[in-house]
């Protein structure tokens, strides 16, 4: 049995994770902004669950969530980074405030719970971290740049993080979801609130008022949940879990679309170099 922390149980995905894990017999820090829509949770597992409020935005919330895992159950061993919603604008369309709080939610969030957590697991020696990002911070569709970005910024910090901590024993990884049968793309997407003409052909398809598939997304939110689980239980972690095959597809098609440019405009990336000099230096 282990210590989880898992941010935005309210609903999909999160909410998936946490009833997973408690499952499984871990004790769970289930979170969200409005803690009674995670109180049911608690209730039904009184001896292993622990409802908290928690925004990640909020410094004093963030420590004191941590604080309250570890006065409960004494360490947190497992943070799986997954509050966070959508946002969708045209580069120029996007709002500076609403941007400025989405990378205060994805980004800076995520900050704030792996530096309340880290303390704790360097002294044991032991812990995982798991971010969730999307297959959007690879294919970087057209109205969610600000989105992919933010997610794109948690995959660079998740990397370096990963080769700072595994000499102290803590694995850290990102979680690439595809499209799953969640609200993520219903009450939790958030878009520009003026839209320009001009990208009505591009980023303008992909407004709420367009979108389509809405409750017919592939993924089903139990089994990703299963599948992250037992990835963690299991204790070897990969940097990069793709979830759901229409990630998986997304991924080798960014990879191939890189492959295809190195190799398209290899002369010109080693035309570069330095030439030697007759010294071989």
């Amino acid at each position: 049995m282990s210590t989880w922390i898992i941010t935005g149980c309210s609903t999909g995905l999160g909410r998936a994770f946490a009833e997973t894990a408690l499952a499984r017999g871990h004790n769970v820090v289930v979170t969200a902004r409005d803690v009674s829509a995670v109180q049911d949770l608690a209730d039904t597992h009184p001896d292993t669950a622990l409802a908290a409020a928690l925004d990640v935005t909020d410094d004093t919330q963030v420590q004191a969530a941590v604080a309250a895992a570890v006065d409960r159950f004494g360490a947190v061993d497992v943070l799986i980074n997954n509050a966070g919603y959508g946002y969708r604008a045209a580069v120029e369309e996007g709002e500076d405030d609403a941007v400025r709080q989405l990378f205060d939610t994805h980004v800076f969030g995520t900050v704030r719970m792996v530096k309340a957590v880290l303390p704790g697991m360097r002294a044991r020696r032991s812990g995982t971290i798991a971010t969730l990002s999307s297959i959007g911070a690879r294919v970087c569709p057209e109205g969610s740049g600000y989105y992919a970005a933010a997610k794109a910024a948690t995959e660079a910090l998740t990397l370096s993080l990963r080769k700072e901590a595994a000499p102290l024993g803590i694995a850290a990884m990102t979680v690439e979801p595809g499209a799953f049968r969640t609200d993520f793309a219903g009450r939790s997407l958030t878009q520009a609130v003026t839209p320009i003409d001009d990208y009505a052909e591009t980023a303008g398809k992909r407004r709420k008022d367009h979108d389509t598939g809405h409750g017919r997304q592939p993924g089903d939110p139990d089994k990703a949940a299963a599948a992250l689980v037992d990835v963690i239980d299991a204790g070897d972690v990969p940097y990069l879990l793709a979830l759901g095959t229409d990630a998986a597809a997304a991924v080798r098609a960014s990879l191939d679309a890189l492959h295809y440019d190195l190799d398209t405009f290899d002369e010109v990336t080693r035309s570069t170099d330095y030439d030697a000099d007759p010294a071989g230096r």
